[in-house]
């Protein structure tokens, strides 16, 4: 399969630069790559406020990356819920723009961990990099997207499609959103695209489609320059897309704080289901977002069980292989850790 990139660059419309913002400043951090976010909100809103410099010193820095998408909410939530004065550690979120730069800083270690597409983490993983996923960042939540001028998948013949990356779950969406139609990648023209432009190149007539993380779908659907033509759940049920992963050697020399992190995550996880005001003011925080923007996106949504299990790992692998995404995928025991969520 070819992939052929391609750099888009129309002004951004109808009140879509909310996401460039979204790759920008979040929460007081400049746009800058690799910028950290540690920043809290009130303690009225019962999140805990920073110690004072003498106990932070004392305290592991975790490192983990994220892109500011809703997809990473949970690294968010959990950024914000930590408990400052009795964990024995301390989360410190960076920043990225995009995920080549993620993946070179999770894969040199300059971070510990990251909220990442998993097929990334996979592919290093099967190029030698120590690397292991720990938990999804969420279960299903991706759209494809198309202008209002496609009204089936044959109206795609022969027009452009943006996903993100090759090593997506985009990408398996794309692929499996053809072959249910009997057609093929050959049949259309794949770009890939950043998030952030996906939304005004739709508007503008550069592309006819996307599929990427959330809020960039719910950005062209809420200004009506698109539509929704499938769910995934629809394409592919309890798909997965992002997952929280560690390097090995942050796990090997800190197992105990990697279970805790992990394990507090999880419990982001739910916390988000359970408390939709709260996680959506964390939300707004971090993504700058517009109501009518983040309600579509957490419709489409799940966070409230993020274990990996080895079936839909497996079903994962599976896909893919079929669709030329990889030919060796890591096996479930080489990959993935459940031990860190026990």
């Amino acid at each position: 399969m070819k992939i052929f990139k391609k750099i888009i660059t129309a002004a951004l419309v109808l009140g879509i630069a909310g996401g460039a913002a979204a790759c920008g400043n979040s929460a007081g951090t400049s746009a800058t790559s690799g910028q950290t976010n540690t920043g809290t909100v009130s303690a009225s809103s019962g999140i805990a406020s920073n110690t004072n410099a003498d106990s932070k010193s004392a305290k592991k820095t975790v490192k983990i990356a994220y892109l500011p998408i809703t997809h990473a909410l949970p690294v968010f939530v959990e950024n914000e819920l930590q408990d400052k004065a009795g964990n024995n550690y301390e989360i410190e979120l960076v920043k990225y723009g995009s995920w080549p730069e993620l993946m070179d800083a999770l894969n040199t270690g300059h971070v510990d961990g990251a909220s990442v597409l998993i097929e990334l983490a996979m592919k290093a993983r099967e190029q030698g990099i120590g690397i292991k996923a720990v938990a999804l960042g969420h279960k299903d939540g991706n759209v494809v997207v198309v202008s209002n001028k496609i009204n089936g998948i044959k109206d795609l013949k022969g027009k452009t499609f943006a996903i993100p990356h090759r090593q997506s779950s985009h990408n398996i969406l794309l692929n499996q959103m053809l072959k249910n139609e009997g057609m093929s990648i050959s049949d259309i023209k794949v770009v890939e695209l950043a998030p952030p432009e996906m939304p005004a190149a739709l508007a503008s007539g550069q592309i006819d489609g996307y599929s990427v993380a959330e809020p960039f779908g719910a950005k062209s659907v809420a200004i009506n320059s698109g539509k929704v033509l499938f769910e995934s759940n629809e394409l592919w049920e309890d798909s997965i897309c992002c997952s929280l992963v560690f390097t090995d050697n942050f796990i090997n020399n800190n197992k105990e704080i990697a279970q805790k992190v992990a394990a507090n995550y999880s419990e982001a996880g739910k916390f988000i289901g359970s408390n939709k005001e709260k996680a959506d003011e964390i939300a707004k925080k971090y993504l700058k977002l517009d109501d009518k923007v983040l309600d579509l996106s957490m419709k489409w949504i799940s966070y409230d069980d993020l274990a990996i299990t080895q079936e839909a790992y497996e079903d994962l692998s599976k896909k893919v292989v079929e669709f030329g995404i990889s030919k060796t995928p890591p096996t479930f025991e080489d990959f993935v850790d459940p031990s860190l969520l026990k």
